[in-house]
């Protein structure tokens, strides 16, 4: 039997030497000290810190092999999914248990707010590798309704990240070798977002645009040609379109690019599972940053944008413009909700760059780094080929 505070072996053949491109992740500590008291599950066996596995719904001691079943039921499943009144929300008049107290790490640099032992009073940010300080007073915020477990462990996440980087032309080879490396590694986290629901119906003026063609003769080479002309005739139109939107998801984060996070969808939302702090032992869940309300407007853009696509086919024709939009929401509401990711953040010459994994399907996005080298020596190859075909043409 292990203690609960041993710290396991490293892996055998792993380097003890610093990599030529060294990550960026929050110091080498025992397992309990990157967890809150309230999220200790200790095992039945030997006293070691259980972690949830993912793709299975149980808690796993990586010292003797315990496992522990995560309870659940239909009703709670019903419960995970269900939601709050946005404008209840918005005028502070959620009821009680929705709200929750606790101390959260904030990160100076990026912005990141990661759940951490308050008893831990510095650290690294995992997301950018600053260093930050522990808020010493409590936080209230909305409690996650539902997390959607790690459905792949970092084994199969840092795979799909090597498969990504293999297909990135003019990475630095530093790059590729490291994420090949004993030495790598990924961090996984619960990253918040908001979920809303909203039945709309929109009204609209705008034009539609029929094409024709019409002849027309014109000069080339001092010869009279025809040739035909693509023209629009426009009509004014009005109408109304209707759409319900179901789990329109916003990240509630600003320490991560939104739009390489949006990259990662589509999430496979009917594996929602009720919170419970058992999912999240092993890993790390960053508070949000992006208040309810913001959240809501991010939100309503991503609908508007997908209104005025209905809008569009509403319109018909060719082409389609559009004067006026104007949209009633009714019936909205929200969750909370804490998805899985597997993050790298490298520092490379002086900068700092960050890859994303979908925990639930494996899908890859992030920032990269360019090699100049292959970058100069691509350019160079294709001058050389240019000018080789030129002599050939030249000389025949």
């Amino acid at each position: 039997m292990c203690p609960s505070d041993a710290t396991p072996p490293p892996p055998p053949g792993s380097p003890t030497t610093a990599p030529p491109f060294p990550p960026v992740h929050p110091q080498d500590e025992s397992p309990e000290a990157t967890l809150s008291e309230e999220h200790r599950f200790p095992c039945e066996n030997c006293g070691a810190q259980l972690r949830f596995s993912p793709g299975q719904r149980s808690l796993t001691c990586e010292y003797c092999g315990h496992e522990q079943d995560i309870p659940h039921s239909e009703q709670e499943r019903d419960a995970a999914l269900e939601t709050y009144d946005l404008r209840e929300a918005l005028a502070h008049h959620l009821p009680p248990e929705a709200i929750d107290e606790h101390r959260l790490l904030s990160c100076n640099n990026c912005g990141a707010q990661v759940d951490f032992d308050p008893a831990q009073h510095a650290a690294q940010c995992p997301f950018c590798g600053s260093p930050v300080v522990t808020d010493t007073g409590t936080h209230r915020q909305i409690k996650p309704g539902a997390v959607l477990p790690f459905k792949l462990d970092e084994r199969q996440a840092h795979a799909q990240m090597r498969k990504w980087l293999k297909r990135l032309w003019f990475a630095p080879g530093e790059l590729k070798k490291y994420a090949r490396s004993d030495g790598s590694r990924l961090d996984g986290l619960y990253v918040p977002y908001w979920s809303f629901d909203s039945d709309t119906k929109s009204r609209y003026t705008g034009e539609r645009g029929d094409a024709y063609y019409e002849n027309r003769t014109v000069m080339r080479d001092g010869k009279k040609t025809t040739e035909r002309v693509r023209k629009i005739r426009w009509k004014r139109v009005s109408g109304r379109t209707a759409r319900d939107f179901r789990d329109v998801l916003i990240m509630a984060s600003q320490s991560l690019p939104r739009n390489y996070v949006r990259a990662l969808e589509p999430w496979m939302l009917g594996e929602l599972a009720p919170y419970t702090p058992q999912f999240l032992s092993g890993f790390r869940a960053e508070g949000y940053t992006v208040e309810l309300p913001d959240g809501h407007t991010l939100g309503l853009k991503r609908m508007d944008d997908v209104i005025r696509q209905d809008v569009r086919r509403s319109i018909g024709g060719d082409e389609q413009r559009i004067h006026s939009v104007d949209t009633d929401h009714n019936n909205e509401r929200f969750k909370h909700v804490l998805l899985p990711i597997w993050m790298a953040a490298y520092q490379y010459r002086g900068k700092s760059y960050r890859f994303v994994v979908n925990g639930q399907t494996g899908k890859v996005q992030g920032e990269r780094p360019w090699s100049k080298w292959k970058i100069a020596f691509a350019i160079l190859a294709a001058i050389v080929v240019v000018v080789g075909v030129a002599l050939i043409n030249q000389n025949r």
